[in-house]
């Protein structure tokens, strides 16, 4: 109750002053029960979240920071959110790992980057922005929960000053021969998205070596900006896979891989591809014990920006994926084992034939949260598929189709969701 409602009260003597306490579980309350809120992907109590950020097993737990705006559901004031798993599918939340400093070089926000293990000590590698600097923190405690950002910060203040470049953020560490090795996302005007190559012995003082692979870009792409067109590469991520090496970046909406060989500090490549092909973005991958390669990406919104207010939350992050090398360069991406922790009720239809024209309701699987396993004959049927969360006439729904002749699947979603703001297209 405000001062001036208590004067204008005071004035009816009829009247009784009553001051209803706050109930602080009631945004925990409304955003359960939000039909739009995913219910077994990694997002934060609340407000936003965008780049999975420096995963890293330590101490036998997987921990993933992540950018995170802890004021509101929308893109501002970049941190790093912290959580921490056993199994990549349970997560406990664990306070903001790292924030702006005001005055110092990531005052307008704390950008996307990596972890690695420097000597035994966990260190976060990240992007200050306004000018986009490099800079690092590190950390003591096992939990991961304290860190200390480095008195030198930044480590790298600027891009070789020879170069017309495009962006210089989100640094990719690795080391070979006792030697660190950083990419920065970059790009060329004019020429195309790059990575950069730095190198150093002490995390400190680092050499700009050249660039490590450049592509190129695609003015009749629509949209803003150098991202938007390919001339911008931005969380570049590179390890190896099998007898190859692998440089995943983010660029023109959604994430695009290169597999080959990594010589004479330069890669390259032999096979190209796209790794997502919906809203998955800002990919990042990690090694795990059992020497798998883990990756993860964000999960971008489709909703307006007065929807995420209004829900209080948006982004989230994609299930863990395991990123195998398949023949002829292949990237091959299969969902963790560790996600059939979540499998309940099980339901099997076998030999169903389906006419043409006409469907076939599956009465008893019902549910929001669903894995599906499906295979087809199609015969002479030019499209087979499913139609999801569909009404008994089998309208609406989202429906799932692969055509014969394309071999091409579609994923249909105008009728994905009842929010009337929600732009779905189609993919």
């Amino acid at each position: 109750m405000r001062r001036r409602d208590l004067l204008l009260t005071a004035a009816a003597p009829a009247c009784r002053l009553l001051a209803q306490p706050a109930d602080p579980a009631a945004p925990a309350r409304r955003l359960a029960a939000d039909p739009q809120r995913p219910q077994y992907h990694l997002l934060p109590p609340a407000h936003w979240m965008n780049d999975p950020n420096g995963p890293i097993f330590w101490k036998g737990k997987l921990h993933m920071f992540y950018q995170h705006n802890p004021g509101g559901a929308f893109h501002a004031n970049m941190h790093w959110g912290h959580a921490v798993s056993s199994d990549l599918v349970h997560w406990k939340h664990l306070p903001i790992a790292l924030a702006p400093t005001p005055g110092g070089p990531d005052k307008d926000g704390v950008y996307s980057g990596s972890a690695i293990v420097h000597d035994g000590v966990p260190t976060l590698f990240y992007t200050g922005v306004r000018p986009e600097v490099q800079c690092f923190a590190t950390s003591t405690d096992d939990e991961l929960v304290h860190w200390k950002k480095h008195e030198g910060n930044p480590v790298i203040d600027a891009p070789p000053p020879e170069l017309a470049v495009t962006g210089f953020r989100d640094p990719c560490l690795w080391q070979k021969d006792g030697v660190w090795y950083m990419l920065i996302g970059s790009g060329f005007k004019g020429v195309g998205g790059a990575c950069l190559l730095y190198r150093s012995k002490d995390l400190v003082h680092w050499d700009y070596m050249h660039p490590f692979f450049t592509g190129k870009m695609y003015p009749q792409v629509k949209g803003k900006g150098p991202v938007a067109t390919g001339e911008m590469w931005e969380c570049p991520d590179f390890f190896p896979l099998g007898n190859k090496y692998v440089l995943i970046v983010a660029t023109k909406g959604t994430t695009l891989h290169f597999i080959g060989d990594y010589k004479d500090d330069r890669f390259h490549p032999l096979a190209e591809g796209c790794t997502d092909f919906g809203c998955s973005y800002a990919p990042k991958t990690v090694a795990d014990p059992k020497g798998r390669r883990i990756l993860w990406a964000w999960i971008r919104e489709r909703r307006k920006v007065d929807a995420h207010r209004a829900a209080g939350w948006a982004g989230v992050m994609s299930l863990p994926r395991i990123l195998t090398l398949g023949p002829r360069n292949l990237l091959q991406i299969q969902p963790a084992a560790e996600l059939q922790k979540l499998r309940a009720r099980h339901w099997r239809f076998a030999d169903l034939t389906v006419p043409p024209g006409a469907g076939a309701l599956l009465k008893d699987a019902q549910g929001d949260c669903l894995e599906i396993l499906a295979e087809f004959d199609p015969l002479q049927a030019e499209e087979v598929g499913l139609k999801l969360r569909c009404a008994p006439d089998h309208s609406e729904g989202t429906e799932v189709r692969f055509n014969r002749a394309t071999r091409h699947l579609t994923v249909d979603r105008r009728n994905s969701s009842r929010a009337p703001d929600v732009d779905l297209g189609e993919t």
